[in-house]
Order: structure tokens, then C-alpha cells, then sequence
């Protein structure tokens, strides 16, 4: 029998602690508890929630950002860690799956951060982590490339869940990566971005992606994005005079659930902080594709190939014969290329 359950999903729409690891994982599990108190099964956070997006590489230059990447690295968490731990078990005290951005920090690079979504399940374990494949434009100043080994998509109870970061939901390979791995919930997790062109609406743009996706997979898409503090603007001011009026534009910030139709479901954010709401039914995934299955009938494979290189990319390989090999291996280091060993970490 077809299991498709119906629950209800939150998308977060708020800042973080700027740069205050454990102020933000203190405010994270404050969301999670007031989620799951009103009925939530699925939690999902901001892009890069903990605990801060690169700002200053849109509004200085390089070297006047450079003390900023300091910070960040300094800020950035390891996974797994005690930081996401705490994520994880507020996750299993109230039985809610969550899916929240972070910058991690390489385990072997003090200065190697990438932009990670964490996907937890509801018993507080690590399902896996997916790093954004390309950082956008500026943020390439920050963060590095992921890899394809954390293209996946997790069989939970509520359904197959898979997610990507902000303008990667734009790469239609990516996307269909994923929705050839049977997705049917999709986590959109976005940063409020005023300094984009002035003809750029992002609240919008948010929103177009996720019905894309949507409407092309036939799935729900859950979409979260940060909105930017006063403490944010304030921290820039001393060294960017006009830094609030550079990031207080509107419409920068969209929170809120598409439905496989590719319609809104329920009522979402634009730009104030808050948590969107809405009933999922994975039921109706299914009728939209009697017409259109893109990664089933719909589709020539015989003309149409897309192949996934799912290895882990590493600077070394190593080759070990002792006899007794260290057995506190991860995925980083190991070069086993797989993320199934991350969830014992958080037991």
C-alpha cells in the first residue's frame, strides 16, 4: 500500500545572532520547540542560519571584507559537532524533522567553509548534509564548491525529502538529480538579498523557483529565507555609512509552501521575521503527474542522459596499511565517499 501522509511543514523566516554560534543554535531551538507546538513534522531554516551570510562581499571590497571572513570562519561549525548536537536533540525532543543552513567548516581547512544544508530526523539523528554545489556570484569569495556526494534524497516517515540552497534551485540538473531520486518534499533555503540589481524583485524570484520546482516535479516545496537585523545593518555601519540603506530594501525576503500545482499553499512572509505554516497532503503529488512525470513516462531516456558523479572530492588519497588504522573516521577525511556514517555521530 502507497503511504503518502498528510502534516503540516514550518518555514522559518528570521535573522540569525550575527555571528554568534550559540546565541543563533539558542535561538534555532526556541523555533523548533515554537514549530512543533503548533503541529509541525518538518522544520525548515534560512540558508546559512548559523550563524550568518557574507554580507560584506556585496557592499566592500575584498580586503576591507577580509577581517569579516575571519569572523565567519571563526563562527562556522564542523559537522558532525556540538553545535548541530544541540539542533539535533531539540530535533528528537520534539519529534520534528529539521532542515537548517549552516557554514561548516572543513575539518582539515581552518579557511575551507562551505554553504551546507543539515537534513535531521525526528529521533535527533543525522540523515546527511548537503553543501551547495556553486557558491553565487560574490559568495565565491567565501565559500568553496561542493560535491555531488550530497545530491540526495532521505525516505523518511514523512515522505522523500531533498533539498538545495538558494540559486541552486535554479539548476534544473541539480533539481532533477533529486527528482529522479523519487522526491516528493523539497527544502528551498534562501538569505534575504537587498544589494541585488535594482531592477531585481528577490521576494519574487524566490517564489518563481519554487513553483518551477514544484510544478515541474509535481512536489511541495518548502521555501525558508533569512531577513536581515537591525543588528546586522549596525554591524556594518562604522565602515559602510550607508550600509541600512543598501540592505533595508523591500521585497528581498520570501518565506512560505508551494504545492505540486505549483500554487502557494496557506499564506506566506515577505520580509517580516515569523514562522509560515501550512498542510501538506503528499497525496496530491499524484494526479498532476497522470500528465506529467518528468522523471517517468514523460521523459525519452533513450535520447536523454544525465549522469551524477557522487564521489567524494578530497586533496589527498591515502593509502593505509597499519595495522591498526584509526577508528575515528568521517566522510571528509576517509574518502569513502558516502555520508551513511554521519548519523552515529549525533546518537
Amino acid at each position: 500500500m502507497l503511504n503518502l501522509p498528510a502534516f503540516k511543514v514550518a518555514a522559518v523566516q528570521a535573522a540569525p545572532v550575527f555571528l554568534d554560534t550559540q546565541a543563533t543554535i539558542d535561538k534555532a531551538c526556541a523555533l523548533i520547540q515554537e514549530a512543533a507546538g503548533n503541529g509541525a513534522k518538518l522544520v525548515a531554516f534560512p540558508e546559512v542560519f548559523v550563524a550568518g551570510y557574507p554580507y560584506w562581499n556585496w557592499i566592500m571590497t575584498p580586503v576591507e571584507g577580509s577581517p569579516w571572513f575571519d569572523k565567519l570562519c571563526r563562527s562556522a561549525i564542523e559537522i558532525p559537532g556540538p553545535e548541530i548536537h544541540r539542533v539535533a536533540q531539540a530535533a528528537k525532543q520534539h519529534g520534528v524533522h529539521v532542515v537548517i543552513g549552516v557554514n561548516e567548516r572543513s575539518k582539515t581547512g581552518i579557511g575551507t567553509l562551505y554553504n551546507t544544508l543539515v537534513f535531521i530526523g525526528p529521533d535527533g539523528k543525522l540523515l546527511g548534509r548537503h553543501r551547495k554545489l556553486i557558491p553565487t556570484w560574490a559568495e565565491k569569495l567565501t565559500w568553496a564548491n561542493g560535491d555531488g556526494a550530497s545530491l540526495r534524497v532521505y525516505d523518511t516517515n514523512i515522505g522523500k525529502l531533498g533539498g538545495l540552497a538558494c540559486g541552486e534551485n535554479t539548476n534544473t540538473l541539480a533539481r532533477f538529480s533529486l527528482l529522479a531520486q523519487g522526491e516528493l518534499l523539497h527544502v528551498a533555503s534562501y538569505i534575504s538579498l537587498p544589494v541585488a540589481p535594482p531592477d531585481y524583485d528577490m521576494s519574487e524570484a524566490i517564489k518563481v523557483r519554487a513553483m518551477a520546482h514544484s510544478f515541474e516535479g509535481k512536489v511541495y516545496t518548502v521555501v525558508s529565507c533569512s531577513t536581515i537585523s537591525d543588528e546586522i545593518i549596525d554591524a556594518f555601519t562604522p565602515t559602510i555609512p550607508n550600509a541600512a540603506q543598501m540592505l533595508k530594501r523591500k521585497n528581498s525576503a520570501f518565506s512560505g509552501v508551494i504545492g505540486p500545482d505549483g500554487r502557494v499553499v496557506g499564506e506566506p512572509l515577505i520580509d517580516q521575521e515569523g514562522i509560515v505554516y501550512a498542510e501538506v497532503d503528499l497525496g496530491k503529488c499524484i494526479q498532476p503527474r497522470q500528465m506529467h512525470d518528468i522523471v517517468g513516462h514523460y521523459n525519452r531516456f533513450d535520447i536523454f542522459d544525465l549522469r551524477v558523479n557522487r564521489r567524494t572530492q578530497q586533496s589527498a588519497s591515502f593509502s593505509d596499511t597499519s595495522e591498526n588504522p584509526s577508528l575515528d573516521y568521517d566522510d571528509e577525511s576517509s574518502g569513502n565517499g558516502s555520508t551513511d556514517n554521519l548519523g552515529s555521530a549525533l546518537r
